[in-house]
């Protein structure tokens, strides 16, 4: 028997002789030795900067939020108790009450929810099938096609803000509407265009987005959902990104098992790789979903009208709540605050719903180290 075979043997008797030995000491030396160790006291030391450290982030973090809950169940009077810290002493609902009833929260919720809902699907579809292509597919010109996704995340939004309005002010596909206005068709002696709004029924949707310089699709969902179809609405190169990480790390294996059984690439991807992506695409899709649920850039660029009902178009001050008084300034501001908190309300009980899948798909997107 060589020494190799008898050193694990070796190390297990010592280890239960050290371990007997110390259950035979006195309970005070035991004590000591656990508990007036340097190993024990930089434990210790390490454990209470930790917790410091992270009370101290977490109340940097939640405190403005603490600060906008307690202001928003406080009365008018409050605002001018100097006594009146977080702890309203005048406990009132009416602020709630007025933003959910006069501000048209209730459609203003639909209609935001069914533009997030639509335009959150659309991107997790079309992000993924960019995605995959980019991680799977070696074609002529991948890496600059890559690099302009890339630049999408880097190039402001304001920048192309006067490009994007004017484009889909008078959309015009090709020029279209251009040739057509200028008599390429003629229609009983008119210009097509002439002839078409001529027969346009008044005070119809298509008579208000139809015009003879394109079509005017402000004050509708259109600009959005084009965006989302053609992989540039907001935050799209984000979500390329995430899932092309996603993606390479998918085994070429099982592919090449698709293909060999006579599976197109197409089929593969539905069949093979989306069942396996699922946990990315919901996180996602959660991305997707919130930031149109909050965004105002967009929002405020492509519906201009005052009609439009949407959440971010409801902070205001309520009728019943304008009073004239020495803390209006705070009041008022405190409304305007209420007004945000249940606008992402429905998202923090969203994320309480799915937090198990935004980590999982985080950790798996490549974006977290190992």
């Amino acid at each position: 028997m060589n020494a190799q075979d008898t050193q694990p043997k070796v190390m297990r008797e010592s280890k239960n002789k050290i371990r007997v030995d110390f259950e035979r000491t006195p309970l005070l030396e035991r004590l000591k030795a656990k508990f007036l160790s340097v190993y024990f006291l930089k434990n210790v030391v390490w454990y209470i900067f930790r917790l410091i450290l992270l009370i101290g982030i977490a109340y940097v973090v939640l405190f403005p939020f603490l600060t906008k809950i307690a202001s928003s169940f406080m009365a008018p009077e409050d605002f001018i108790d100097v006594t009146v810290r977080l702890i309203p002493k005048n406990f009132t609902l009416d602020t709630y009450k007025a933003v959910l009833s006069e501000l048209g929260y209730w459609k203003s919720f639909v209609n935001t929810f069914t533009l997030s809902l639509s335009c959150a699907l659309i991107q997790m579809f079309i992000c993924s099938l960019i995605g995959y292509g980019f991680a799977k597919f070696r074609f002529k010109g991948n890496g600059i096609l890559f690099l302009l996704v890339m630049l999408t995340m880097i190039v402001p939004h304001q920048t192309l803000q006067l490009s994007m309005f004017m484009t889909f002010r008078y959309f015009d596909i090709f020029g279209i509407f251009q040739f057509l206005a200028g008599g390429g068709i003629t229609l009983f002696g008119e210009t097509f265009l002439e002839g078409v709004i001529d027969i346009i029924p008044e005070k119809t949707k298509l008579a208000e987005i139809w015009t003879p310089y394109g079509l005017n699709l402000c004050n509708t969902y259109a600009p959005l959902i084009i965006m989302s179809i053609t992989g540039l609405a907001f935050k799209n190169g984000l979500y390329i990104y995430m899932l092309r990480q996603f993606f390479t790390g998918v085994p070429d294996a099982l592919e090449e098992s698709a293909y060999l059984d006579g599976a197109g690439t197409m089929r593969t991807f539905f069949q093979i790789i989306l069942p396996l992506s699922v946990p990315m695409m919901i996180t996602v899709f959660l991305f997707a979903f919130c930031w149109q649920w909050t965004d105002d850039f967009y929002t405020t660029m492509f519906f201009t009208s005052t009609k439009t009902e949407l959440l971010v178009k409801i902070v205001g001050i309520p009728s019943s709540l304008k009073i004239d008084y020495s803390g209006q300034n705070l009041y008022y501001a405190a409304i305007r605050n209420t007004c945000g908190l249940v606008i992402i309300l429905p998202l923090v009980i969203l994320y309480l719903f799915c937090q198990n899948f935004l980590v999982q798909g985080i950790e798996r997107s490549g974006l977290t180290a190992d």
